[in-house]
Parts: C-alpha cells; sequence; structure tokens
C-alpha cells in the first residue's frame, strides 16, 4: 500500500497503527485476489485491454449492472474505520472539487470508478466548461439527488479523428435542455462527441463509471457551455499530460539542465503536446528553445503548430523597448 502523510497516525501508539495497517494490506491482498482471480474485476478487465471502447465496455457491463461486488467493497472499508477511525481503507480517490470519487480498478485504457458530486456543487449553477476526450463512458446512475443533467455534444469527423482536429475548424457545442437525473438510469456516451454536466439537487449524485480511453491523436477539448465555442485543447494521451505537467514543474523550479527534455516532447506525436513542451521550454531558456522552435515553425506536421511557432519565433526579433527612465 502507498504510504500518505497520514501514516504516522496515532502517533504516541505504534501497536495500534500496526494493528490497522496490517488489516488495512490484509483487506488489500484479499481484493486484489479477488480481482485477479479468473471471474475477477481485473480479469475481466484484461482480457478486453485491447477491444474496441464499444466492446470493451459491453463485456464488462455485468459489473455496472449488478453492483453487489461493490456494496461489498464499501462494507469492508466501513468495517476497517469502525474498527480504528485512522483507518486508511485500500480505496484510492480520484478528482476533486465539485466531482470526485474512488478509482476501483485499472488496467491500460480501462478504469471504473466510484463517482460523487456532493449536493452543495449544485448550487454553483451551471458548468462553464464541456470537456470531450477520445473514448467511451457508461454510467449508471446510484442515487440521482434530484439533479437534472445537461447533455453537450459536438460534431467530429473521421479525419479529425485520425490527426487533422484543428482549432480553427472545430464544430460548435450544441447543449440540449437539461432533463431529470433518473436513478438506476445508464448513460452510454461517446466522450469524444457527447459529454454532461450537472446541475440542482437537493442531495448527493453518486454514480458508477467504466471508462475506456484507448491513446488517440485526437486532443482532449474544453468548450465554453454558453457560447458553444472551443476554449481549450490539451494531450489526451496519458503519458503525454504526465510528462506535461512533469515539465511544467521543472519549468517552475528553472531547471534549464533540463532543456533536452523539454526538447524530446517537442517531437511527440501529440501536436497538443508538442506545443505545451515548446511553449513550456521557451519560458525556461528561451536561448535554448529558440533552434526547436526554428524547425518547428518550418516543419511540423500541424498546420496551426507552425503558425503558432512563426508567431512566436518573430518575438525573437524585436528589438527590446527603451527604458522610459
Amino acid at each position: 500500500m502507498t504510504r500518505s502523510r497520514h501514516h504516522h497516525f496515532p502517533v504516541a501508539d505504534r501497536p495500534r497503527r500496526d494493528r490497522m495497517h496490517t488489516a488495512a494490506a490484509a483487506l488489500a491482498a484479499r481484493w486484489k485476489a479477488e480481482d485477479d482471480a479468473p471471474a475477477g474485476l481485473l480479469a475481466a478487465m484484461h482480457a478486453v485491454g485491447d477491444a474496441p471502447p464499444e466492446a470493451a465496455i459491453a463485456a464488462l457491463a455485468s459489473w455496472l449492472g449488478d453492483a453487489r461486488w461493490l456494496k461489498g467493497r464499501l462494507e469492508q472499508a466501513l468495517d476497517l474505520l469502525a474498527a480504528d477511525s485512522f483507518a486508511r481503507p485500500p480505496l484510492r480517490p480520484v478528482g476533486g472539487g465539485a466531482l470526485g470519487g474512488i478509482l476501483l480498478a485499472e488496467a491500460g485504457p480501462i478504469r471504473i470508478t466510484l463517482l460523487i458530486r456532493p449536493f452543495e456543487a449544485g448550487e454553483a449553477g451551471d458548468a462553464p466548461l464541456a470537456l470531450f476526450a477520445p473514448g467511451r463512458t457508461c454510467l449508471r446512475i446510484l442515487s440521482a439527488g434530484g439533479a437534472a443533467v445537461h447533455f453537450h455534444r459536438v460534431s467530429v469527423s473521421a479525419a479529425e479523428e485520425a490527426g487533422a482536429f484543428t482549432a480553427a475548424a472545430a464544430s460548435r457545442c450544441v447543449t440540449a435542455p437539461p432533463r431529470a437525473l433518473v436513478m438506476g438510469e445508464i448513460l452510454a456516451l461517446d466522450t469524444a462527441r457527447e459529454a454532461i454536466s450537472l446541475t440542482g439537487g437537493n442531495g448527493d449524485v453518486l454514480m458508477l463509471e467504466i471508462a475506456v480511453q484507448p491513446p488517440s491523436p485526437l486532443p482532449v477539448r474544453a468548450y465554453d457551455v454558453a457560447s458553444g465555442r472551443l476554449a481549450h485543447v490539451s494531450a489526451s494521451r496519458r503519458d503525454s499530460s504526465f510528462r506535461g505537467m512533469a515539465l511544467a514543474l521543472l519549468r517552475t523550479l528553472g531547471r534549464t539542465d533540463a532543456a533536452p527534455l523539454f526538447a524530446a516532447e517537442t517531437q511527440s506525436e501529440d501536436f497538443a503536446a508538442r506545443w505545451n513542451a515548446m511553449r513550456e521550454l521557451v519560458a525556461l531558456d528561451p536561448a535554448a528553445a529558440h533552434p526547436h522552435l526554428a524547425r518547428m515553425a518550418a516543419s511540423d506536421p500541424h498546420p496551426e503548430i507552425r503558425r503558432a511557432a512563426k508567431a512566436t519565433l518573430a518575438l525573437y526579433a524585436r528589438e527590446p523597448a527603451p527604458c522610459p527612465a
């Protein structure tokens, strides 16, 4: 089990800490054995890891339809907490803010998550952005909480899915009138083209989700719901996203010695990742970025990246303004 900053509590009672850590580790081992068994959850996920997203979700539908396995795990986690309030059940939290939850299982591009939207989040009004990521997701509503669901849709062509997406030609997002969320219903979404947001409600919304997001040249796109306009584009590959966060941290720390890592990422297959790495490198070390920026301006395969690189390159030629003093 991964240790957290809470792992040393209660500070003055080592035997108690050892007991609760042992109990948590035993529960984690039990769940792993169940999941890895031939009829287990992870075994089922691994069996369809290379299948198309819609086929993978169809194969795993029984885990969504019959949630007794989830009920059993949550009861066991609560038993652990009942035995010791300082216990740390082997459950991995994900997300945060208006929508967070617990990652229940992950295998390659497939994730099964228990999502919760606290009822207080319904007071914030309509979500300002709708997020579209390549893949498929299937949501079972375990508790509707009196909320309303908004469906957002965008058009994506086969060429855009294959890597020809440009912000200039992006379709607008269309939002349908809201309707009541229904407990027990299942929402199946092509998440490259469909998204939902929740508003209102008088209780927590609880959802069990199966999401399949294989690597794709189509980026993640965020749209302003009010105007329907594209607001932001980012890398859809999770490994690219992780590297992007690492580069942002290195740039913040001023690690000019890490410039080769930034340069390497400017060769990424993902155009959003390439440009993000270039922006970070320009901010970190403009001189080191210059030759890579010139190459990108001349020969990057994506037209908008070439255009952005040329515009950035032109800034190098500007003479600094004279000091007014």
